[in-house]
């Protein structure tokens, strides 16, 4: 199908991450991902899914949210994750046609490719990628340019090293004059979610606890905002489709 998309799961859940945290939410999880991050907790969706078209996508989202286009309508916000979403070349008219019908949607990237051909009225919620995930070198300085004040970005940070380097890009790129920041501190993976395929942390780290990670944030007075998985406190960390 030529204006198809490979759905790993779409499901309603709450908002887990971001500003829009403790917020009902759809998701579409679409598969593949070219990066292999060492924190990776989603590497079941780099492969599998089925095929559906944008028209199908959309169907089944209006389902789940209960969405008619009318005011007071039940659940507005969508979130496309993957996997990266910006893979597949679908993915943007798939984005123009839940704006169009009144959505609000969150698209969760990389940081890895470029965010500048998204739909304006989309909202990025995009990573810098630490060092200490293996992928740092595949950032996209480029995409730094074209966030938007309604965008976020998003550090995921599992060591002392990836809090020094993010407090280092925040100063230089003055990130938090663009859009608001989130420092996302690392879950440790249960031991079957450990992919092989994932990069392996650097020896030479030292790991970094929650409450430290809130400490030196509070030391250095960074104007960003600090924060957990909320599902994994609701959920089993390993439970798919929430």
């Amino acid at each position: 199908m030529a204006d198809s998309l490979l759905v790993h799961e779409i499901y309603l859940s709450i908002q887990g991450e971001s500003t829009f945290a403790g917020l009902p939410c759809a998701f579409v999880r679409l598969t593949g991902c070219d990066l292999r991050c060492s924190y990776c907790d989603t590497a079941y969706a780099f492969t599998g899914g089925k095929p559906m078209t944008v028209d199908e996508v959309v169907l089944a989202l209006e389902a789940q949210c209960d969405f008619t286009g009318e005011p007071g309508d039940k659940l507005p916000l969508v979130e496309l994750t993957g996997g990266e979403p910006l893979l597949q070349k679908n993915v943007h008219p798939l984005m123009s046609c839940l704006c169009d019908i009144g959505l609000t949607v969150l698209v969760e990237t990389s940081g890895a490719h470029d965010i500048s051909a998204s739909d304006l009225r989309v909202r990025h919620i995009m990573d810098l990628k630490c060092p200490s995930s293996g992928e740092s070198a595949r950032m996209l300085a480029e995409n730094i340019a074209h966030l938007k004040a309604t965008d976020e970005v998003k550090f995921v940070i599992g060591t002392v090293e990836d809090y020094d380097w993010a407090k280092a890009q925040l100063a230089q790129h003055r990130l938090d004059q663009r859009c608001p920041v989130l420092f996302s501190w690392v879950a440790p993976l249960e031991p079957h979610q450990q992919d092989e395929s994932l990069k392996p942390v650097p020896a030479a780290h030292t790991p970094i606890s929650r409450r430290e990670l809130v400490e030196r944030i509070n030391l250095d007075k960074l104007r960003v905002r600090f924060q957990l998985q909320m599902h994994k406190f609701i959920w089993p960390p390993d439970k798919k489709g929430v």
